[in-house]
């Protein structure tokens, strides 16, 4: 889980998965840009609003917008260095 500036992690080996590593640090990227109670907030609410819309919960966690970009751009070990500062609201449709 990435909490503005940590991660934590269930279990320590994780720290050598680079894909998961770059999957979090996405996230810590978007918590700064945003700022973290409003974050939080949004991902809450848009994690309810896609629970109502498909029914399930696993479904309703990977169509929050800031999980489609954390899982699209996860192996591309670059993103972070290109990704514009702001893009957040780009993800949100």
């Amino acid at each position: 889980m990435a909490l503005w500036p940590f991660l934590i992690l269930r279990n320590r080996e994780l720290v050598h998965d680079v894909v998961f590593m770059n999957h979090e640090r996405i996230h810590l990227r978007q918590q700064a840009e945003l700022g973290i109670v409003f974050f939080f907030v949004w991902y809450g609410l848009e994690f309810l609003l896609r629970w109502a819309q498909y029914g399930n919960r696993y479904e309703a966690y990977r169509h929050i917008s800031f999980e489609r970009e954390a899982y699209q751009n996860e192996k591309d070990l670059n993103y972070l260095k290109k990704r514009p500062f702001y893009v957040t609201f780009k993800h949100f449709r």
